[in-house]
């Protein structure tokens, strides 16, 4: 399943100002997820330039940020940018899209994407994986966090707007795949229960993987 690129610009762009309210301060709930922050920052606080794909309102680049990271946040909602250069004026954020990637070869020396392949289908995450390897320097490092589970989650309301969206779970071993069949080599899997009183009651998969030197 995938969703209609202009669709999710659309659908994101009109809950920008609701879903930064509600997200923006996760990682105050999320032990883990900033657990897993605190140790990738220690490497790539000087290594160099770090990219957060589907940056959404800013929240994973300010947590970096906050952490001595070098980040540049990019989403393909305008509207979402928006919100986020607002609440991190100290950040570089700019529009684009993680299926073609504006920079060149071997610009970045890590890349975050959390909860960014929700809305792909397989190929597209094939295709998403191709251009985090091209855009990581070599042994540069790429973290993942996603849904687990099979099948897509459809709304069509968020936060009393109208959108257009299925999130797409993923099991584990298509996600490992999509990586290693891009050139990357997995360091590192985690899992956990979700934090029920905070988000939506699916598994979480975060996925550590490198570009060879």
């Amino acid at each position: 399943m995938s969703n209609d690129i202009y669709a999710v610009e659309e659908s994101y762009s009109h809950i920008a100002g609701a879903y930064a309210d509600q997200f923006f301060d996760e990682l105050r709930h999320k032990p883990l997820d900033g657990a897993l922050l605190d140790m990738v920052a220690r490497e790539w606080g000087g290594a160099g330039p770090v990219l957060d794909v589907g940056c959404g309102p800013g929240q994973i680049a300010r947590a970096l940020r906050d952490r001595g990271v070098s980040v540049t946040g990019l989403d393909l909602a305008a509207e979402m940018i928006t919100v986020a250069r607002h609440r991190s004026p100290d950040i570089t954020f700019r529009v684009g899209s993680m299926l073609e990637l504006e920079d060149g070869d071997a610009t970045w020396a890590g890349l975050v994407a959390f909860y960014a392949i929700v809305h792909f289908s397989r190929a597209e995450l094939e295709r998403a994986c191709r251009e985090f390897f091209r855009v990581l320097r070599p042994g540069g490092l790429a973290v993942l966090s996603f849904h687990l589970g099979q099948g897509a989650l459809h709304r069509d309301e968020l936060f009393g707007k109208k959108v257009d969206l299925d999130f797409v779970l993923f099991e584990r071993a298509t996600v490992e795949a999509a990586l290693v069949g891009a050139g990357l080599r997995i360091e590192a899997y985690v899992e956990r229960a979700p934090y029920l009183a905070v988000e939506h009651p699916t598994q979480r998969g975060y996925i550590l993987a490198r570009k060879p030197e």
